[in-house]
Order: structure tokens, then C-alpha cells, then sequence
């Protein structure tokens, strides 16, 4: 090897051995990072503790601001359509009586026509036994009458 390569070799190593952490160093840091740990855990014991309660006293709290004025919409709906329901259950008994009534015009209507078609009827075969008979109208003329 050269002496050259051996120089730059120990160059590299005392550059390396510079920047090597003291002993110290990592104890202070690591003792800090344990007083953190501890710290952190501590913390997490309270919010372990204190977050189930404030968790359910927030809902608690959502649930009635939030679900009571949806309580007293869904009651207003449900009146609204109790009453909707029972102006639909009038309409169709009125429609139901109108329907009957107009049944009921359409039955005497019908009786009507068909009592004075029998009675056309009767009037014919009336007209048509006198024709078959022979005594049929008499007839007078008017010049007879006259004189």
C-alpha cells in the first residue's frame, strides 16, 4: 500500500472519530427521551381516565341539542299527516255519496223513460187492436159537419 492511500485512510477515520457522539451525549438524550416517555404516559393515563366521561357527556349533549327539535318535527309531521288522512277519508266518503246520489238520478231516469215507453207501448197496441178489429175512429167530414 501506499503512503498516500494510508494517510487518506487515517484521514477518514479521525473525520469519523470526530464526529462520533460523547457517551455523554446519548445518556442526556436518552434520559430526556425517558422523561418524555414517562411524561406521554402519564398522559395517556389521565385521557384514559377523563375521555370516557367527557366522550358520553358530549353525546349526551349532541343527542338532546340535536335529537329533541327532531323529535317535535317528526310529532308536527305526524299530526300533518293524521290530518291529511282524515281530510282524504272525508273527501272520499263525500265522493262515495255524490257517486250515489248520481246513481241514484240515473235510476230514476231510467225508470222514467222506461214507464213512458210503456206507456207508448200501450197506446199502440191499443191503436193496433182498434185497426185489427175494424172499429176503428169514425170520421166525419168537415162539410157534413157544417151543414
Amino acid at each position: 500500500m501506499s503512503e498516500e492511500a494510508l494517510d487518506r485512510a487515517h484521514q477518514r477515520l479521525a473525520e469519523a472519530a470526530r464526529e462520533r457522539t460523547d457517551a455523554a451525549d446519548v445518556d442526556a438524550t436518552l434520559e430526556r427521551a425517558r422523561s418524555q416517555v414517562e411524561a406521554l404516559a402519564e398522559l395517556c393515563a389521565s385521557l384514559e381516565s377523563n375521555l370516557p366521561g367527557q366522550v358520553e357527556s358530549a353525546v349526551r349533549d349532541g343527542v338532546r341539542a340535536e335529537a329533541l327539535p327532531v323529535a317535535r318535527q317528526m310529532a308536527e309531521v305526524r299530526g300533518l299527516a293524521g290530518q291529511t288522512i282524515r281530510r282524504l277519508e272525508r273527501l272520499e266518503g263525500q265522493l262515495l255519496a255524490e257517486r250515489r246520489a248520481r246513481l241514484d238520478d240515473l235510476a230514476l231516469l231510467v225508470d222514467l223513460v222506461s214507464a213512458s215507453w210503456k206507456g207508448v207501448d200501450r197506446r199502440l197496441a191499443r191503436m193496433e187492436r182498434g185497426l185489427e178489429t175494424g172499429s176503428g175512429a169514425l170520421v166525419y167530414r168537415i162539410e157534413e159537419r157544417r151543414a
